[in-house]
């Protein structure tokens, strides 16, 4: 090949790259573009406060567990201990608050 054909060739494969990326730009400053950009991250913080919540709750039952063998106290359940499982007793948010009132 001829020093011309390359470089034909690797100018006609610049433009081509320029021109998808110059596109890809101008839609993502449209509004579309910006809509869509807010709702991947809308996307994107939903998921990560799932995990961090399920993280959450296994370092809490993993606290929990070993909380329960320092103590030396049986757990209701062979992994988990009853308090976990149970939940919260009241759905008053402040026990002491609803006792006063």
């Amino acid at each position: 090949m001829t020093p011309r054909v390359v470089w034909f060739v690797a100018g006609t494969a610049a433009g081509v790259y320029a021109s998808v990326k110059a596109r890809r730009a101008a839609h993502r400053l449209s509004v579309p573009g910006i809509a869509d950009q807010a709702a991947a991250l809308g996307l994107g913080l939903r998921e990560l406060a799932g995990e961090v919540r399920d993280g959450m709750e296994a370092k809490q039952h993993d606290v929990a567990r070993d909380l329960y063998r320092r103590a030396a106290l049986p757990p209701a359940h062979a992994d988990v201990p009853e308090l976990l499982e149970s939940g919260p007793t009241s759905t008053h948010p402040n026990p002491a608050e609803k006792d006063t009132a």
